[in-house]
């Protein structure tokens, strides 16, 4: 396995309110657009022959490709030219100056070393404390108003019950009814009846929890005065970047309302949690989506499958609210498609089984920062 190499750190003073900054115009968007297009795809094949772990440029990419709005695409391209101190005007790129095309390189995947661990590690997490932010790529993806973050303490009491009365008892994906409430109406007959009044008689009854879509640890804190890290400020000023202004929906105890969850078995939660599962919404359908797995183990009877999302009668308790799950589907292909999602579980399971090589195979940098920062060696969701 090749050494890991030094990333080129590099002072950037400025940075971009990018929510508030109006749409790139045309002619600009269309140089930007090929200029981005350009360095990423120069880079991307050569990345994978200097490092075996994740791909930083084709993230980088696939970030841009999977920004969920023109306005969001808008925020990346600044943030990326940014990071590259580049204008988003000019020529096609001349990589025939050596020291010019590595300091490019450098630039290029230290930023996604950034997007990695500050945004993407922090999703896999269980714990509150995240990595923290490098100011430089920090600075491309800041906005002004990051001040204006709130964090939330524990306010789970009433989330759980909310999401299994709108779900009718149900995992969303498997249908499995929750194991504790049939114990609970369980009749001297033996009959379960579902929330409809009909008698359950598959036996696909399994113990349910409720999985927050986007993670609760992003703006969790840990009493009613305590404000949100600086490391948790970066992981929400990226998510802003990546689809414009998402962060309100997410914003203090807004991340614990039923918008943000979904009921699930154990191992569906788990694997949702992971990024491993996702939601497709079936166009002109509403509240329908078709559920598909990246992995090919564990999932293959079940998945692909095609659900109708419950609602309540009178609709007094929200969905689970579509953009959220078109956010959670593009997280996760960015982390399969790039590898970064098996580089971020490669650290949990070397930092779990404290295995550290001297031949330059394991992140030892990584692996440090995340024990002073108290992270759990494996992931533990929501």
């Amino acid at each position: 396995m090749a050494a890991r190499h030094h990333r080129h750190q590099i002072s950037l003073q400025d940075f971009v309110n990018l929510s508030s900054s109006p749409p790139l115009a045309d002619d600009v968007r269309i140089q930007a657009d090929e200029r981005f297009h350009q360095i990423v795809e120069h880079f991307t094949g050569s990345d994978a022959d200097r490092t075996s772990y994740y791909n930083g440029p084709k993230l980088v990419g696939l970030m841009y490709r999977y920004a969920v709005s023109p306005k969001s695409k808008d925020n990346v391209l600044r943030a990326f030219f940014r990071a590259m101190e580049l204008s988003m005007e000019g020529e096609a790129i001349d990589f025939s100056d050596e020291k010019h095309a590595e300091a490019l390189r450098s630039r290029l995947v230290g930023f996604a070393e950034h997007l990695v661990n500050n945004f993407f590690m922090p999703l896999r997490a269980s714990t509150a404390r995240t990595p923290q932010p490098t100011p430089h790529y920090r600075s491309a993806t800041q906005r002004s108003s990051s001040r204006d973050f709130v964090g939330t303490p524990e306010r789970l009491s009433t989330l759980r019950g909310d999401c299994l009365t709108r779900d009718r008892h149900r995992c969303v994906i498997s249908r499995a009814f929750d194991m504790s409430k049939a114990r609970e109406r369980e009749t001297p007959e033996g009959q379960i009846p579902d929330d409809d009044g009909d008698p359950i008689e598959d036996d696909n009854i399994s113990y349910l929890e409720v999985a927050h879509i986007l993670p609760h640890s992003l703006v969790h804190v840990g009493s009613e005065t305590e404000e949100l890290s600086e490391s948790k400020k970066t992981a929400l000023e990226i998510l802003n970047m990546f689809d414009n202004d998402v962060a309100h929906l997410i914003n203090g105890v807004d991340v614990d309302r039923p918008h943000n969850a979904i009921t699930l078995t154990l191992d569906l939660h788990r694997a949702f949690g992971n990024f491993d599962i996702y939601f497709t919404q079936i166009a002109n359908r509403p509240h329908t989506y078709e559920n598909r797995s990246f992995r090919r183990i564990g999932f293959q009877r079940m998945l692909p499958v095609t659900r109708v999302l419950y609602l309540t009668a009178d609709q007094s308790i929200d969905p689970p609210a579509p953009r959220l799950l078109a956010l959670h589907r593009a997280i996760g292909h960015i982390l399969h498609l790039s590898g970064s999602g098996e580089y971020i579980d490669d650290i949990f399971r070397k930092l779990a089984d404290r295995m550290v090589q001297f031949d330059g195979s394991t992140p030892l940098a990584e692996l440090v920062q995340l024990r002073m920062n108290g992270w759990n060696a494996t992931p533990v969701y929501s």
